[in-house]
């Protein structure tokens, strides 16, 4: 018999990952029944995973004057002008369903995993900055900020398949970009080094996994699939595949990196440093 590990392999379309979902909520109903509303509200009324996302959003985020039922609405509205975005979803759950050994459901993502949530509102934050709506934008991260722990820019670029583990803490500043396949674990600071304005926030590169409570300050860069170690304080650029670790980071010996970011391995070995 496969192990679950061995057996997380995607869905192919988000029509496919949505029955999948539909199926787990079906399962979860039967097998509780004090859950039967969550699950039918959350899940089961809606017929798209984007819908299904518009609606659970609505519900974390809503504000004394700004209901749910309406953020809801205009959520979807925005949802069609963003960019790839069931396929920006199903990516980000994938991220988090693969890499997450808690993760035993396509479902617990979009019903439980604030880190996914987090990052599915600066989304939709991200979008109505780019429109010109800086005041919405700014509510929609005030509010995931207060929700989900998370204090993302809505300016920040950030692409698919991205994995905000636990994500309390997290700070990601206006002008720092993180790329595709990346992996964060909680407590991470991508902040500036002083009051300056302009371009002054880290650049995330594909595949890089960074750990716990790390702390990346300024214009800098680091690498494709390079790894930051938990506690560290980088204030230099990381080039590809390495590793930095320390306060300051310095560059440490270590097997090449390939793919940290999905392999999730926060090990090293510590060596002369290079």
């Amino acid at each position: 018999m496969e192990s679950e590990e061995e057996s997380k392999n995607p869905p192919l379309t988000v029509r496919d990952l949505w029955r999948i979902m539909r199926e787990e909520a079906r399962q979860a109903i039967e097998a509780d029944s004090i859950i039967v509303k969550y699950f039918t509200r959350t899940i089961l009324d809606h017929d798209s995973l984007a819908e299904a996302l518009c609606y659970q959003l609505a519900q974390k985020l809503e504000v004394e004057f700004l209901r749910a039922d309406i953020l809801s609405s205009e959520f979807r509205r925005q949802s069609h002008k963003i960019p790839e975005f069931s396929a920006a979803v199903m990516d980000d759950i994938f991220a988090v369903y693969i890499r997450d050994p808690a993760c035993h459901r396509y479902v617990d993502c979009l019903l439980y995993f604030k880190g996914f949530l987090a990052l599915q509102a600066h989304r939709f934050a991200h979008s109505y900055w780019l429109d010109g709506r800086r005041d919405l934008a700014y509510l929609i991260q005030s509010r995931s900020s207060a929700v989900f722990q998370t204090d993302i820019h809505p300016a920040a670029q950030i692409g698919h398949g991205v994995f905000l583990d636990h994500a309390t803490g997290l700070v990601v500043g206006e002008t720092a970009v993180i790329e595709d396949d990346v992996s964060i674990l909680h407590d991470v600071t991508l902040g500036g080094t002083g009051k300056h304005e302009g371009d002054r926030h880290p650049k995330i590169r594909h595949g890089v996994l960074i750990g716990a409570g790390a702390i990346i300050l300024g214009n800098i860069e680091i690498g494709i699939c390079a790894k930051v170690a938990s506690g560290s304080v980088v204030l230099d650029s990381l080039p590809a595949y390495a590793t930095a670790a320390g306060v300051p980071a310095k560059l440490v010996v270590d097997k090449k990196n390939i793919e940290p970011a999905l392999m999730m391995d926060q090990t090293f070995s510590v060596g002369e440093g290079i």
